[in-house]
């Protein structure tokens, strides 16, 4: 983690969209109340990743329920609730936390079969290095890169679905690859688990308004001394308390609404989010994440394969081009001419379907068509395939004796048309600026002007 953190992989993170965060968060935070009815029904039960198993072996323990626990966690939450909506800024957590430490010690609710935390060893841990050796090394590399690429996706999940909550913009993704890194090289001299971040801890301390790393430093100087001085306090609180704030936190980070909106407005992110929901749920949280940016980059490739294709029109008495589907009746189609938008990149993906829309419209325009004129301002990057689909394509047309003309280029795309074939079946004079310039000079020929001739063959290398 640390070295992917100093080889800037932290770009990683660009493929969790919000519907798979959201998902993710959701479902987890499922998975995590359900596995808190342990403690609030007071009985033992299996824990799991998987929502049926967490349900099964909770009903199965149900008729073990202990009353004395169900109640206290029952009366966590409703205080908890209460003095949410009653006093948002009063600590209604720590005061929960203190009145079951006391409840429990002063009614000495163990001898009556509550759960408590119970004995913490007192100590911090020992410093010990670890053993390494190249045999070790190469036969722990593939499982330690797993980890570390499922512990930062899990972590940068956590952190994205907060801060999407709070609508911000914080996380460096970097940074956070080079902080796991630091914190589980430093931990592995005191035989820590995997360093990643913690759903209920992390939604705590959204919870109680904690905004920067200084929250982390407290927290951490805290159980430092806990460890040395305070386990017999904590002795005494009841694991149901644990259980009510664990589960009154996270179930505001479960996002109905954002589904709903994309139900509505975005059917196939819907389904991001109901996938990666149902994954989650069912099979694991890594694998739901795994799952869910995998169908992100699916849809991502099914969009630019099948991108917006426009055919353009003059708007009567402007000098504006726009779609003849959005402008019917307000605009002037020309015969003799074709005006096309191509609306994404245009590489090997989507190159036979640009070519099949453009002589589908060619066709439709009949023998009276004399030109056609490419609007390349929105595509942005053109690979090998589309470029030598491009040249087939424009020198089948100009066999039929049709002019090509390409308007509003961007610079790197012009780069690609001058260092290609593309600019030996386009002629410089057919490269214009706008749509209307192209349009000029098809109808009278006309000598560009010198400032939009510079213009237009502005390029990168050499001969510029």
């Amino acid at each position: 983690q640390l070295i992917l953190g100093i080889l800037q992989m932290g770009f990683l993170v660009n493929f969790l969209s919000k519907p798979v965060i959201s998902g993710f968060i959701s479902a987890a935070a499922l998975i995590i109340i359900l596995s808190q009815l342990k403690h609030l029904f007071g009985v033992d039960i299996e824990n799991s990743n998987r929502i049926y198993e967490l349900l099964t072996n909770a009903v199965e323990a149900f008729p073990r329920i202990q009353v004395y626990d169900f109640i206290i966690g029952v009366i966590g939450i409703m205080l908890i609730v209460i003095l949410r909506k009653w006093k948002p800024k009063f600590p209604g957590i720590l005061l929960v936390v203190v009145l079951g430490i006391l409840s429990a010690y002063l009614f000495n609710l163990e001898a009556l079969g509550v759960s408590l935390v119970g004995k913490i060893p007192i100590g911090l841990p020992v410093w010990d290095v670890p053993k390494v050796s190249l045999d070790i090394v190469l036969k722990l590399w593939p499982i330690a890169l797993t980890l570390a690429l499922i512990g930062y996706l899990e972590a940068i999940s956590i952190g994205k679905g907060i801060e999407e909550k709070n609508n911000e913009d914080r996380i460096d993704a970097n940074q956070e690859l080079r902080a796991l890194g630091l914190s589980n090289l430093l931990g592995s001299f005191f035989q820590s688990y995997p360093v990643t971040a913690s759903f209920s801890r992390s939604a705590l301390l959204n919870e109680t308004g904690s905004r920067s790393n200084i929250a982390g430093l407290i927290s951490g100087i805290l159980v430092v001394l806990t460890l040395l001085f305070l386990t017999p306090v904590f002795y005494f609180l009841p694991k149901a308390i644990l259980a009510s704030i664990i589960m009154v936190t996270v179930f505001k980070l479960i996002e109905v609404s954002y589904a709903r909106t994309l139900w509505f407005l975005r059917r196939d992110e819907f389904y991001i989010l109901l996938g990666t929901f149902i994954i989650t749920l069912f099979i694991g949280i890594t694998q739901g994440i795994l799952v869910g940016v995998l169908l992100s980059l699916l849809l991502m490739v099914y969009r630019t394969s099948k991108p917006h294709f426009a055919v353009l029109a003059n708007i009567k008495g402007t000098d504006y081009y726009r779609n003849v589907d959005r402008f019917s009746e307000d605009i002037e189609v020309r015969p003799d001419l074709l005006i096309i938008r191509f609306d994404a990149q245009l590489y090997f993906a989507n190159a036979a379907y640009f070519k099949r829309r453009l002589l589908r419209y060619i066709d439709k325009k009949g023998p009276e068509l004399k030109g056609v004129i490419l609007n390349a301002e929105a595509i942005n990057y053109m690979d090998s395939t589309a470029t030598r689909m491009l040249v087939k394509t424009i020198s089948k047309l100009r066999e039929r004796g049709l002019d090509f003309y390409i308007t509003g280029a961007i610079g790197p795309i012009r780069d690609i048309v001058f260092s290609s074939d593309i600019i030996e079946v386009v002629p410089k004079t057919h490269l214009f600026v706008r749509i209307m310039e192209a349009v000029a000079y098809h109808d009278q020929q006309e000598s560009p002007s010198p400032m939009r001739e510079k213009v237009v063959q502005q390029r990168k290398g050499p001969g510029k």
